[in-house]
């Protein structure tokens, strides 16, 4: 199993810089984020009313807002790492409490959520045991977490065209889906559902992506990654190894969502 707790994820301050920065733009160019977090909501038990929830990872608060609105008076509180994105959720409302807090060292108190909810936030946790040992403890008995994130695959038709041009990885990593089933396995919580989805996105062109990925804040984060700027001749060879996979509908950009729902046991 890949053991992302080793510096092979990118360091928790560059994400939390990265995302701040994005906040602004985040929501202009976000239609994978809607569409993964809209169709997790659609996975949590029908019969399911929390009494209080909590949006790991919120970012702008768009599920946030959207969860407030699901589970109406039921109070919710919105845990982000990056202040950027608290800062811009904020005013927005939707929940009582906006929190800067990390995945992996929950600010709660013991069996004191019904729901967490995370939507495409769990990626950049380098040690998903610790998320999901804090998920059990801040559960109550009966309690769900409900998580998307993503896996190896993920813009693979980018690593490869890059791959092509100079070797080296410009891509984020992620963990295996056989990692993710492994370890859901062994925390402790009853797997209700875990599948992944293939998300596929179409693009104009080589920049069009580029730019959506730095607007969200998700652009390569990589330790180790080449430094200094790139140079013209090799974004050239990029769009050229890029434009093999080109479809009817434009470049392809494919995304391996992994949806979770587990349940901790009364």
């Amino acid at each position: 199993m890949t053991d992302f707790s080793q510096g092979t994820l990118p360091d928790k301050r560059q994400v939390a810089a990265s995302f701040s920065r994005a906040a602004a733009s985040y929501d202009s160019v976000a239609e994978l984020q809607r569409d993964v977090g809209h169709h997790l909501l659609q996975q949590l038990p029908t019969d399911f009313t929390p009494a209080d929830w909590l949006d790991i990872g919120c970012g702008t608060g768009y599920f946030t807002r959207a969860l407030g609105e699901h589970y109406g008076t039921a109070p919710g509180m919105a845990l982000d790492i990056a202040e950027g994105m608290l800062q811009h959720a904020r005013p927005l409302g939707g929940a009582t409490h906006f929190i800067a807090g990390d995945a992996e060292r929950l600010p709660l108190r013991d069996a004191s959520r019904d729901l967490l909810f995370s939507s495409l936030a769990v990626q950049w946790c380098g040690d998903f045991t610790a998320v999901l040992s804090e998920a059990r403890r801040v559960l109550r008995p009966g309690g769900v977490l409900a998580f998307s994130s993503l896996c190896v695959g993920t813009l693979q038709e980018l690593r490869d065209s890059w791959q092509a041009v100079d070797g080296h990885v410009h891509v984020n990593r992620f963990r295996q889906f056989n990692d993710y089933q492994q370890l859901c396995a062994d925390s402790g919580l009853r797997v209700q559902s875990l599948q992944v989805r293939p998300h596929v996105l179409h693009y104009p062109d080589v920049r069009s992506l580029t730019h959506e990925l730095k607007a969200l804040g998700a652009h390569n984060l990589n330790p180790g990654r080449p430094g200094g700027l790139t140079g013209r001749a090799r974004i050239l060879a990029l769009i050229e190894a890029y434009e093999r996979f080109r479809q009817p509908q434009g470049l392809p950009a494919t995304y391996q969502v992994l949806y979770a729902v587990l349940e901790k046991e009364g």
